[in-house]
């Protein structure tokens, strides 16, 4: 659907270029995008002169955003779509404001990890998706040859596993498999991300045996078995390889904080080589879950929390909003990793390591940070213009600004709702959320200057694109 005229979108408050414009607007062209950003006099000048023909859309005293991007969720369909699928995902994403995901290679059936196997989650994806969708590519042992190809489809990047995965399809690289990854990436642009947890040997993490003694159900147990240690070793492998790469690394879901200052040296590094790429091409992300809970505050036998790495303790918690706060993350995602209500047990040990949260980032961020006196252009610094560097999407999504999608949402960020199994769009109700009272209500979500979400309702039918070139 393309529109057929131009649209103004008013607000009391805009989110634009980092900074907060009071009674202005943004100025949607016919093909939804972005024209201008307009102060009230603009604005008013606009509607005279249009003569009735542009079409009005005052937000009022809610706030107007870029839309979200998400740039780590699983969808796991197709293979595993009893625990997601494109339409309840993206749905979820809607009504969250978020205007675009990207998928991860894995848990699907089959994985990311070919040109043949993209097309098969596309089929999947297409015509059902209410939000846009970009895809990450997968990296496993002997796949090398099938990179470039998946770059020349247009995946955004490339995930990899430094320790097992938890699904056999996509298993974990070693030291001889980066090295034939970084060769065959290098030159294209693209970008390697890493599950940055390294087990000694890959055989086990550290006194597997004197943990498996303790009790399963007590969240404690785990956090033993998932050092901070094993984050920092995986970063300083990482480490090793970004002095002899010019290609683009990020970490995913830092938990431990105490590998930030070795990710700061790397990007330092790098830096002093005259690296033109943004962030000198060292880029790290953490996550809701970390920015909210404390390892102490997990109750016995709750494995909704259960993620990995681990939720952390307290100190650790405040020590990653420091790092954030002083631009040594670059961004906050969800990294939405559903499942079947069977896997969630209360063996802490043995439960699916992943949660699920991608309808209520937006308001997540935006409690803890209104909490810390933090203004909105925190939101889409972290949770918009972040994520859409880290893909190559910065000319598309992810701020407002002439030229791109006129993604755009209306936020009440003075409002609370709580989290109920009721509201819950994504397919499995199970989260560590619910209950929990949130901050900032999203209103009305729109993609290219198109509604998609208002009256917490979906509108119409799927209208989102797949992010991808010809294949």
């Amino acid at each position: 659907m393309v529109l057929t005229e131009r649209q103004l979108f008013l607000s009391s408050r805009v989110v634009a270029d980092g900074v907060i414009i009071p009674n202005g607007g943004v100025l949607v062209d016919e093909n939804g995008l972005i024209e201008k950003i307009v102060t009230k006099k603009q604005a008013d000048d606009i509607i005279k002169e249009s003569d009735g023909k542009i079409k009005v859309v005052d937000g009022g005293d809610l706030v107007l955003l870029a839309g979200v991007v998400d740039s780590h969720v699983h969808v796991n369909e197709p293979g595993r779509t009893a625990w997601e699928g494109f339409q309840t995902a993206t749905s979820a994403a809607a009504s969250g404001g978020i205007t675009t995901i990207v998928d991860m290679p894995l848990n699907s059936i089959p994985p990311t990890t070919t040109v043949k196997n993209l097309k098969t989650k596309v089929a999947s994806a297409k015509e059902n998706v209410y939000v846009d969708v970009a895809f990450w590519g997968g990296v496993i042992p002997g796949n090398e040859d099938s990179l470039r190809d998946l770059v020349k489809a247009g995946v955004v990047g490339f995930k990899c596993f430094l320790c097992p995965s938890g699904v056999k399809e996509f298993p974990n690289v070693g030291p001889r498999d980066l090295e034939k990854t970084f060769d065959a990436l290098e030159g294209t642009g693209s970008v390697l991300a890493f599950h940055a947890e390294l087990e000694e040997d890959n055989d086990g993490p550290p006194s597997s045996k004197k943990i498996k003694k303790k009790d399963p159900e007590e969240y404690s147990t785990y956090l033993e078995s998932r050092p901070p240690t094993m984050e920092l070793d995986a970063v300083s492998l990482i480490k090793d390889f970004v002095s002899k790469t010019d290609v683009r690394v990020h970490v995913v879901h830092v938990s431990s904080a105490d590998v930030v200052p070795l990710l700061v040296e790397a990007r330092k590094a790098r830096a002093a080589k005259d690296h033109q790429a943004w962030r000198a091409g060292v880029t790290a992300e953490t996550c809701h879950h970390y920015l909210t809970f404390s390892a102490d505050d997990i109750p016995k036998g709750k494995s909704e929390y259960k993620c990995a790495p681990p939720i952390r303790d307290k100190e650790n918690k405040e020590r990653l909003w420091d790092y954030l706060l002083d631009d040594n993350l670059d961004l906050v995602v969800s990294d939405h990793s559903p499942c079947t209500p069977d896997l969630k047990t209360s063996n802490n040990l043995e439960a699916w390591g992943g949660i699920s949260s991608v309808q209520f980032g937006l308001s997540l961020f935006w409690t803890a940070a209104s909490s810390r006196g933090l203004d909105l252009t925190t939101i889409s610094k972290y949770l918009s213009a972040g994520p859409a560097k880290l893909c190559g999407l910065q000319n598309r999504k992810g701020a407002l600004e002439p030229g791109l999608d006129a993604d755009l949402i209306f936020f009440d960020p003075d409002a609370y709702f709580i989290v109920s199994t009721e509201i819950i769009r994504h397919k499995n109700k199970l989260t560590p959320y619910i209950g929990r009272e949130l901050k900032g209500v999203v209103k009305k979500t729109y993609l290219r200057g198109q509604l998609i979400y208002e009256n917490n309702d979906i509108v119409g039918e799927p209208k989102g694109k797949l992010l991808l070139n010809d294949i």
